[in-house]
């Protein structure tokens, strides 16, 4: 989980790569109707967001019934969310990668063929919950290169 533009595409498909696991981009669960909204500058509501984290939830919830061990992304901003894509679901972990504006809006600005502007990305932190140890995230700075927070995850998944 975290903001637009924090890794999560590169550092799940690398994790999910190393450990030979299923991978899936939350972004690809998202209706024709919030990919327009966001490339018109426009942050979606949590009306937009509900069908996209209950299909995001569907797929988890399949990947588990099939035993399918996968990684997948979602930003996951607010507690409410995550409730409802991990919830009573002991087995999946959350991992939160971390870092500040200035950064994430750097990254964004050498990001090219993306719906979501970084003109968008204020929004994101201001909907942002940090999630708390309640949560039992795993937090990995975005600093570090994406195999070096991958070898992070992997270590306090105590996968590898």
């Amino acid at each position: 989980m975290g903001v637009s533009g924090c890794g999560k595409s590169t550092v799940a498909s690398k994790l999910a790569g190393r450990l030979g696991w299923e991978f899936a981009e939350a972004d690809r669960f998202h209706p024709p109707a919030n990919i327009e909204k966001m490339r018109g500058g426009i942050p979606l509501d949590d009306d937009d967001r509900w069908p996209w984290l209950q299909s995001i939830a569907a797929w988890i919830d399949g990947a588990r019934r099939a035993n399918r061990r996968s990684v997948i992304t979602c930003s996951a901003l607010k507690r409410s969310y995550r409730r409802l894509i991990i919830g009573e679901r002991p087995d999946v972990a959350l991992v939160y990668l971390k870092g500040d504006y200035t950064l994430i809006e750097k990254r964004l600005a050498k990001r090219a063929h993306h719906y979501m502007p970084a003109a968008l990305l204020r929004s994101q932190f201001d909907a942002l919950e940090e999630p708390g140890p309640e949560e039992k995230p795993i937090v990995v700075s975005i600093e570090p290169s994406p195999d070096d927070i991958t070898a992070q995850i992997i270590e306090a998944m105590r996968l590898g």
